[in-house]
């Protein structure tokens, strides 16, 4: 392990340039919600203008799925992107690049009411989900690439900090009295212009990832200038070694495209755990609880529920900085144990409370408090671990295409999620967050059996690990199974 495990000026201008990209992302899935009512009436207005008649409810109904799904769509498309461009351009340039994509969506987003046209609308939401699909992929593992082990998951959970405190923004911004109203939500929409501006001005004095440096350009001199300055003293030898070593490793290794992840013993297993973990934060019902979220505060007498969501945003903004907080000194594993459990159990309570809501009224306020541990257990585990850990689990040869593949089932799931909650939900009503529970529990067995700790650990250290697992003829289950857990002793 580093020995200058410090958090340094340049470090975090380097981070917190980085973590903009994940503001974006977060603000762009919320900011659509809180103005569905006037972008719904801009729809019919925009239908009556052209067709002389009020547009149809079916397809109202599907225009405004359509405006949501698209972005995850284009997430699809942007995450399954990534290894196109990190291995050729860089960390650095690669979200430099990406920019591009953001003021092309913002001026979509922007003149679509001025140009009447809510294919532009559509089109945007498209464009800024292809941003935000690369963007998940370019920030965790420029982070993870530039921070020492011993801050790796602190400066990893900043990803999903930077998330939902773009969320809270969308959620603040998009009150009436602000922006979500019919004259500014085209500005409401094409505000990521702004910090798109600000990341470009940024990124410039921002170094290049030195593992990049060092194994995929072979320039010893760069990588070890950057190492210096990211760690605030000369002493970098131990991660100059370390990345050799990774670099003799990769010269060993055959090109990793995304089907050798599948077909190669040495990578099957890690791409199992990272899909898994995606999976396990997007079908944790999440989405759902905040779907649920503004009916449930309504019921319990909240005159302005739109406040108690936002408060639902304080919440996770808190709870993911506990997490980032306790990481380093928990571990990634028992977190992300902790947080699927604590939604577990707080979804049977969620379930129990909305099922008798009608005869106990005093049930509106137990729906309301295990939403509230809903969302913190969430910010805990789910919600920061899985986006840093795929980073941690492989080398620098197939961290790219393992990357791609972890954000598009990520995106696939919020997709599926998204399309197929409002049917789910209508044939089983408040007993669809059994579904989630169900869900939720199988994730915590596999996480408990099959996911590894990466705490103090370097990515060679990992890789090696589940190197040994593969040879499973060499070793018996229970050595396989404590290669797994990282025989980390503060477990």
């Amino acid at each position: 392990m580093e020995c200058s495990g410090k958090v340094t000026p340049q470090l975090m201008m380097a981070v917190g340039t980085a973590v903009i990209g994940s503001l974006q992302f977060g603000y762009n899935t919320g900011v659509i919600n809180a103005p569905q009512s006037i972008i719904e009436s801009f729809y019919n207005e925009t239908w009556s203008s052209r067709f002389s008649e009020p547009i149809p409810e079916s397809t109202l109904t599907a225009l405004w799925s359509l405006s949501v799904a698209i972005f995850s769509v284009g997430g699809m498309f942007g995450s399954f992107s990534v290894g196109l461009f990190v291995n050729r351009f860089g960390r650095r340039n690669s979200m430099l690049m990406a920019n591009a994509v953001a003021f092309i969506s913002a001026v979509f987003l922007g003149f679509s009411k001025m140009a009447a046209s809510f294919e532009m609308l559509i089109t945007g939401r498209f464009i800024v989900g292809l941003y935000c699909g690369l963007s998940t992929g370019f920030v965790p593992m420029y982070v993870e690439e530039i921070s020492p082990t011993s801050l790796r998951g602190a400066l990893g959970t900043l990803h999903q900090l930077g998330v939902v405190i773009g969320i809270l923004i969308a959620q603040i911004f998009g009150i009436e009295s602000i922006m979500g109203n019919a004259s500014l939500w085209p500005l409401l929409l094409s505000f990521t212009l702004l910090p798109a501006v600000l990341q470009c001005v940024l990124l410039p004095f921002c170094p290049e990832s030195p593992r990049y440096l060092l194994i995929n350009c072979n320039e010893e001199s760069k990588a070890r200038s950057v190492l210096v300055k990211l760690r605030g003293t000369d002493e970098v030898n131990e991660d100059i070694q370390d990345m050799k070593e990774e670099s003799q490793l990769m010269v060993r290794e055959k090109k990793v495209t995304i089907l050798e992840l599948f077909r190669s013993p040495v990578y099957r297993q890690p791409i199992l755990v990272a899909i898994m973990l995606q999976l396990s934060q997007q079908l944790s019902g999440i989405n759902a609880v905040f779907y649920y979220s503004t009916g449930i505060f309504e019921r319990a007498g909240v005159s302005q529920p739109v406040y108690a969501t936002i408060g639902a945003g304080v919440v996770n903004t808190i709870f993911t900085m506990v997490s980032l907080f306790v990481v380093e000194r928990m571990g990634r594993r028992p977190l992300h144990l902790i947080g699927l459990m604590g939604m577990a159990v707080s979804s049977v309570f969620l379930t129990i409370a909305m099922a008798l809501l009608d005869q106990l009224r005093w049930m509106s306020y137990v729906s309301v408090v295990a939403v509230f541990c809903f969302v913190a257990f969430f910010e805990i585990g789910p919600g920061p671990i899985p986006w840093f850990i795929v980073a941690e689990l492989f080398s620098q040869g197939p961290r790219p295409a393992a990357i791609a593949v972890a954000g598009f089932s990520n995106w696939s799931a919020n997709f599926l999620v998204g399309m197929c909650f409002q049917y789910v939900e209508q044939l089983c009503g408040p007993y669809v967050f059994i579904i989630f529970t169900v869900l939720l529990l199988g994730f915590f067995v596999f996480t408990y059996f099959k996911v590894p700790e990466t705490k103090g650990r370097t990515f060679d250290e990992i890789a090696a690990g589940f190197r040994q697992s593969a040879g499973a003829d060499k070793y018996s289950a229970a050595e396989e199974f404590n290669t797994l857990r990282g025989d980390d002793p503060d477990l």
